[in-house]
C-alpha cells in the first residue's frame, strides 16, 4: 500500500511510518497552539510584535548552545526526548498561569515568545534527526512523505482548534497539545530501537555528537556550503515575516475577538496545509528525483515573487489566503524537503549543531530584523502595496542562492552514503 505513494524500499517501510507519524504528532501539536499564539499578538497590538520577536532571538543565543551541550555529550536518543518533555513541562506552566488568569497581558506576551522559540526547536531537531538516519539518495525518495506527516498533522491541528476552540475555550487547547508532544518523544525512542545508521560502524549514529558548544557556528563560518544555506534561511524567513505582518493588518481589520482571531488564523492554516497534503501524497516523492534540486528549490521564490505582486495589485485577505496556500505548499512539498536532502551530504555535527543555530539563530535573527525593517518601512508610509512590492526583490536574490546549492550539493554529498539498516533486531 505505501508504495503506492513512495519509493519506498522494504527494509526502510518502519522507519519511514514511525518518522511520518513523528511528525505528525510534533506539528499537530504545534498546530493546536499556533492560532493560539497569533490571536494573543493580535489582541495586544501588532505594533508589539516587533519587541517580541526580538526577545525570541535573544532566548535563542542562549538555548542553542545548551542544546548543542547535550548533544556534544549524549547519545540522540536519551537527548531529543528530554528537550520535547523540557517544553512539554513548560507548556503545562502556561496552561495553569492563563487558567489562573495571572497577569495575562504578560502571560501572552511570554507565550508568544515561547511558540516561536519551541517550533523552531522541535522542527529543527526533527530534521536533524531524519538527515542523521537517511542518505541522500533515501531523503530524496522519502522525505517529501515523511515531510507528509507534518502536512497531516498541520491539516488535524487546525481542524481541532477551529472544531473545539469554542466548547473547550483556547487555553483548554493546550492539553492536547501536550498529549500529542509526548507521542513525539515516544516515536524517537522507538525509531532509536528500530533503526539504525550504517556509517563508521552500525552503532556510529548513537554516539554523541562530541565537539564544543560553538562549533555549528564554527563551521558556519568557515564553509561556503553551510553559508549559503544560512543565506537561504535569511531570505526565506525575511518574506515569511513580511507576509506574516500582511496577514496580520488584513485580519485585525476583518475580526474581532480572540475567538474569531483564533479561528480566521486557523482556517488560513487548514487551506495550506490541505493543498500542501494532496502535492506530497501524490507528487513530491515520485516527482523531486525526476525535477531536481534545481527547480525543487526554486519553485517557492518563485511563486513568492508572484504572490507578493498579486498582493500588490489587490490586497484583500482573499488573495493573501490563496497565496499563503500555495506559498506554503510548495514550501511543505518541494522546497523543505529538498532543503533537508541538502543536510545529507554534511557530517553529524553539522547536522545537528549548524543546522540548529541556522534553523534557530539564523532565524530567529532574521525575523527580528525582518519585523523591525516591516515595522520601519510602515512607518515611513508604505502600505500593503509598498511593502508588497519591497519582498519582491528578496525572492529574485532567493532564486539565485537555491540554484547555487543545488549546484554544488552534488560535490558536498560523500561518495558513499550511509543506509538505513533494517532493524536493530535484525542487525543483531
Amino acid at each position: 500500500m505505501l508504495k503506492r505513494f513512495v519509493d519506498v524500499k522494504d527494509e526502510e517501510v518502519a522507519a519511514v511510518l514511525l518518522s511520518f507519524v513523528y511528525f505528525f504528532t510534533l506539528m499537530s501539536g504545534y498546530a493546536i497552539l499556533k492560532p493560539l499564539r497569533d490571536a494573543m499578538a493580535i489582541e495586544g497590538g501588532v505594533k508589539k510584535v516587533p519587541w517580541l520577536i526580538t526577545i525570541g532571538f535573544g532566548v535563542m543565543l542562549v538555548a542553542v548552545p545548551a542544546f548543542s551541550a547535550l548533544v556534544s555529550r549524549w547519545p540522540r536518543r536519551r537527548v531529543i526526548p528530554l528537550v520535547y518533555r523540557f517544553f512539554l513541562l513548560n507548556l503545562l506552566g502556561f496552561f495553569v498561569l492563563l487558567t489562573l488568569g495571572v497577569e495575562r497581558e504578560w502571560v501572552a506576551r511570554a507565550f508568544f515568545v515561547w511558540v516561536g522559540v519551541y517550533n523552531l526547536f522541535v522542527v529543527s531537531i526533527f530534521w536533524s534527526f531524519m538527515a542523521d538516519l537517511f542518505a541522500s539518495e533515501q531523503g530524496r525518495r522519502l522525505f517529501g512523505f515523511i515531510a507528509a506527516g507534518g502536512t497531516a498533522g498541520m491539516l488535524v491541528g487546525p481542524f481541532l482548534a477551529t472544531t473545539l476552540v469554542g466548547p473547550l475555550g483556547p487555553v483548554n487547547l493546550m492539553l492536547l497539545s501536550v498529549v500529542l508532544l509526548e507521542g513525539s518523544a515516544q516515536c524517537v525512542r522507538l525509531l532509536s530501537r528500530r533503526a539504525a545508521v550504517v556509517q563508521l560502524q552500525a552503532s556510529a549514529g548513537e554516539a554523541p555528537v562530541g565537539g564544543g558548544i560553538f562549533a555549528g557556528l564554527r563551521l558556519l563560518a568557515t564553509s561556503p556550503f553551510l553559508l549559503a544555506l544560512g543565506l537561504q534561511t535569511v531570505l526565506y524567513t525575511l518574506t515569511s515575516t513580511f507576509l506574516y505582518f500582511q496577514q496580520l493588518r488584513l485580519v485585525e481589520a476583518t475580526a474581532n475577538g480572540l475567538g474569531e482571531y483564533t479561528a480566521i488564523s486557523a482556517r488560513i492554516d487548514l487551506w495550506v496545509q490541505l493543498f500542501t497534503l494532496v502535492l506530497q501524497m501524490g507528487v513530491t516523492g515520485r516527482l523531486m528525483p525526476r525535477l531536481g534540486l534545481a527547480a525543487t528549490l526554486s519553485v517557492v521564490p518563485v511563486f513568492t515573487v508572484l504572490g507578493f505582486l498579486g498582493l500588490a495589485v489587490l490586497p484583500t485577505l482573499g488573495v493573501l489566503i490563496g497565496f499563503k496556500a500555495l506559498r506554503g505548499a510548495s514550501h511543505y512539498a518541494f522546497e523543505r524537503p529538498g532543503r533537508e536532502v541538502l543536510f545529507t551530504s554534511v557530517d553529524r555535527e553539522a547536522k545537528y549543531k549548524s543546522k540548529s543555530f541556522i534553523d534557530t539563530v539564523v532565524y530567529r535573527a532574521s525575523d527580528t530584523v525582518s519585523a523591525w525593517l516591516n515595522t520601519g518601512l510602515a512607518g515611513l508610509g508604505l502600505g500593503m502595496v509598498g511593502l508588497s512590492l519591497a519582498a519582491v526583490p528578496v525572492a529574485g536574490l532567493w532564486i539565485a542562492v537555491s540554484l547555487w546549492l543545488a549546484r554544488h550539493q552534488r560535490s558536498a554529498a560523500p561518495a558513499e552514503p550511509p543506509a538505513l539498516a533494517r532493524t536493530a533486531d535484525a542487525a543483531r
